[in-house]
């Protein structure tokens, strides 16, 4: 499969000008961040490969963008998960609903140690060496479409590998805020990939600490904002306070920031209902 280069837009959010890069429209089923982690699985023969196997949240972007390679590869895809909600098993949607139509097998337990020769393990979230080679792709892309224009990037993470490798393959600056966690963990993260610190994103912080999964009202309401002063639906989980750490970081950006749309729009579908439940 040979992905289109996806398109570059000129955007407006609260009287902030900037680009986005929309890789939520690379394809309708394999898009976003993950499908640039991912992309070198999709390449390489892999002849002696059966099965993958995952771990991660029951509504993980992740897990729903394997389901979409392991059945485009005619694979078995095992995911792991420590729970799964009795209202999820109940009312599949979102990433859940559709991986399970592609095949997928979940089991709430961890991932066992031995596995198999046919099987290839993939990290939570896509936190790998191979991830590089899409990613690679993706920086080339930007060079080429800003035409020299100096741009400064930013995209929230959630394993930061997509940050980490757009800094690694670009000469920009590249800019990013933990969603998951803290600047610690984003680091080791890092670390896992990358030993000289020189190659790391700037990471930047909101003023209020978010619990990663919570409903947060300022997400829903900033959420709803972004998609009536620009027209695109954004991430709900990661984009709120990618935004929210935006506006409160104005100063740093000494240009034009092009913002990395990561796609995970499906699991919006279950977040939303979440907000509804919650907030009316």
């Amino acid at each position: 499969m040979n992905f289109p280069i996806s398109p570059i837009f000129e955007a407006s959010f609260e009287n902030i000008d900037f680009l986005i890069k929309r890789d939520d429209l690379l394809d309708k089923d394999f898009s976003g961040n993950k499908a640039r982690k991912f992309a070198w699985f999709l390449k390489e023969p892999l002849f002696d490969i059966k099965r993958v196997v995952s771990y991660g949240s029951s509504q993980s972007n992740a897990m729903y963008s394997l389901s979409v390679l392991a059945k485009m590869r005619g694979w078995e895809f095992e995911y792991y998960t420590d729970h799964v909600s009795s209202y999820l098993k109940e009312n599949p949607q979102g990433n859940y609903l559709f991986a399970l139509q592609n095949g997928m097998k979940i089991y709430e337990k961890k991932v066992p140690i031995l596995l198999p020769e046919d099987t290839l393990f993939i990290h939570e979230g896509g936190r790998q060496k191979e991830a590089a080679y899409g990613l690679k792709i993706l920086a080339n892309e930007i060079i080429k479409q800003t035409r020299g224009e100096i741009v400064d990037i930013f995209l929230p993470s959630g394993t930061g590998t997509t940050a980490l490798f757009l800094q690694k393959y670009l000469p920009l600056n590249v800019y990013t805020t933990p969603c998951v966690a803290d600047d610690e963990y984003l680091k080791k993260q890092f670390a896992t990939l990358e030993r000289d610190k020189n190659e790391y994103p700037t990471i930047l912080n909101t003023k209020k600490r978010y619990h990663f999964g919570k409903v947060y009202s300022e997400f829903f309401k900033i959420w709803i904002k972004l998609k009536e002063q620009t027209g695109i639906e954004f991430d709900l989980l990661y984009d709120p306070k990618g935004w929210i750490c935006i506006l409160e970081n104005q100063e740093v950006f000494k240009n034009r920031i092009l913002y990395i749309h990561q796609g995970g729009l499906l699991g919006n579908v279950s977040l939303k209902k979440r907000y509804e439940r919650k907030y009316g």
